[in-house]
C-alpha cells in the first residue's frame, strides 16, 4: 500500500523553517538558552522524521557500487 505524502509536504529553506521555529520558541520560552534548545529538539524531531525517498535523492548512482 501506498500512501500519497504529497499532501503534507510544504516548500521551503532549512534557513526559514529555522527562523519560524525559533520565532515560536522564543515566544513560549522563558529565557533564551530554553528556546534554543527547544529550538533544537523540535528540528531533530522533524530531521528524523524525513525520509530519503524524496525527489531531492539523485537515484541514478548505483548505491553499492560507491560504497566504500
Amino acid at each position: 500500500m501506498k500512501i500519497n505524502h504529497s499532501e503534507n509536504r510544504i516548500y521551503t529553506t532549512l534557513g526559514d523553517l529555522i527562523v519560524a521555529i525559533s520565532d515560536v520558541a522564543l515566544e513560549y520560552s522563558n529565557d533564551t538558552k530554553e528556546a534554543y534548545e527547544l529550538v533544537r529538539l523540535v528540528l531533530l524531531k522533524i530531521l528524523k522524521g524525513t525520509s530519503f525517498r524524496s525527489e531531492i535523492v539523485d537515484r541514478r548512482f548505483s548505491r553499492i557500487k560507491y560504497l566504500h
